[in-house]
């Protein structure tokens, strides 16, 4: 996959970026033919946003805050097309969202395009896109619903589990197979063993690369890492974060406690986590992506 050095690209399914209930539930009971035909008969109607729009409207905002030649940019890719698609660029540009690039599929599934576009994470509703993104080594997440977020203002904030997102999930295998007591005693002797490097750590990466820009203290992206590990487990993590030499703002070690709060009060804009138990868990209070990846998905 080509990614572009010089942006940080987000790709996002057009049921993520705006509310297609109602024209999906057409399209799923009805087909199609019938699915078009709503579509551009309300192409001037505006759609509401959706769970990702936040994020999205904030994402965009960074350009403005760089100034220069675009730093982020956000592709549309849709199942939807080119005609019946009229409606969501439409309402893209009611909204004043700088989005340029998209690729209409006709109802075919658009994650063959996210390797062209350079694309660094995919975000979708369609669980089936996301897995075949994940296969191209691309961050991908299915997007669950979430509740208000605490912070009302333009900082993004991403927040991530560990085992199966930022790192492999070697160590979510011992836990699986082997119990709480042996993972813990593993963890404990590969201290100073790095993990492997998980479906999200080339975005996050990418993402300290984008904070590099700004200042501190002035900084528009916050990212946290927020897992259910807790001492000795916790030092692992500690030094692979340091060998990989990348920094997250904030670190929440929960012991196994429901991740929901915590990301409330973090303020995030989406949560990623594999475990889908605690996806609709946290979906409660914040929009959060399923990453259909690991152990935890084996069989799901």
């Amino acid at each position: 996959m080509a990614v572009r050095p010089d942006k940080l690209v987000i790709a996002i399914s057009s049921r993520a970026l705006f509310n297609l209930s109602d024209s999906h539930k057409v399209f799923e009971e009805q087909g199609l033919h019938a699915f078009s035909h709503y579509q551009v008969e309300r192409e001037n109607d505006v759609l509401e946003k959706g769970d990702a729009f936040p994020l999205v409207e904030k994402f965009l905002k960074i350009n403005e805050l760089l100034g220069g030649e675009p730093r982020v940019e956000v592709i549309l890719l849709s199942r939807n097309s080119a005609d019946t698609g009229l409606r969501v660029f439409n309402s893209i540009e009611h909204y004043g969202l700088n989005i340029t690039r998209a690729a209409f599929c006709n109802g075919g599934s658009p994650y063959r395009y996210i390797g062209p576009f350079g694309c660094n994470l995919f975000l979708s509703a369609d669980g089936v896109d996301v897995r075949q993104a994940l296969e191209q080594g691309v961050a991908a997440a299915t997007l669950v619903a979430g509740g208000s977020r605490e912070y009302r203002d333009d900082v993004l904030r991403f927040a991530f589990d560990g085992d199966a997102v930022i790192f492999s999930d070697e160590a979510e295998r011992v836990y699986k197979t082997e119990g709480l007591a042996a993972f813990t005693e593993a963890e404990r002797a590969s201290a100073q063993k790095p993990l492997g490097g998980g479906p999200f750590k080339g975005f996050l990466e990418a993402l300290q690369r984008l904070q590099a820009e700004f200042e501190m203290d002035t900084c528009p992206i916050r990212t946290a890492l927020v897992t259910a590990r807790s001492a000795p487990a916790h030092e692992r993590v500690i030094r692979t974060l340091r060998a990989w030499d990348i920094r997250v703002d904030e670190s929440v070690f929960l012991g196994g406690l429901p991740k929901g709060e915590f990301l409330r009060a973090f303020g995030a804009d989406v949560f990623f986590d594999d475990q889908p138990s605690h996806c609709v868990s946290a979906g409660e209070h914040v929009a959060t992506g399923h990453v259909p990846h690991g152990i935890a998905n084996a069989e799901v």
